[in-house]
């Protein structure tokens, strides 16, 4: 089985995650001022913390990537950090 294939396999099934674990989380959304801070205010309801999420603008500026990493301890806790982030205006997608 190719490592590729691995990864695949363990984002559709939870049993193969170990929590905690180190968790990067991403969001792609429109480059509107703040939305980051948006973002990390959902992650910080359900973990508290103190996080700096790296901000990449797309190449012609009207989306940003959100990256923020943080320790994550159960897959519903990321599922329902899912679920709030996309509901923020901006966001179109999470990764």
């Amino acid at each position: 089985m190719s490592d590729n294939t691995q990864d695949n396999n363990q984002e559709h099934n939870p049993d193969l995650w170990e929590f905690p674990c180190q968790f990067l989380f991403k969001a792609m959304a429109h480059a509107v001022e703040g939305v980051e801070n948006d973002i990390v205010a959902v992650i910080q309801q359900h973990i508290p913390g103190d996080y700096s999420p790296k901000v990449s603008p797309s190449r012609n500026g009207n989306y940003v990537a959100v990256s923020v990493t943080f320790m994550a301890t159960s897959k519903e806790q990321l599922d329902q950090i899912y679920v709030e982030v996309n509901k923020i205006e901006h966001v179109k997608f999470c990764l």
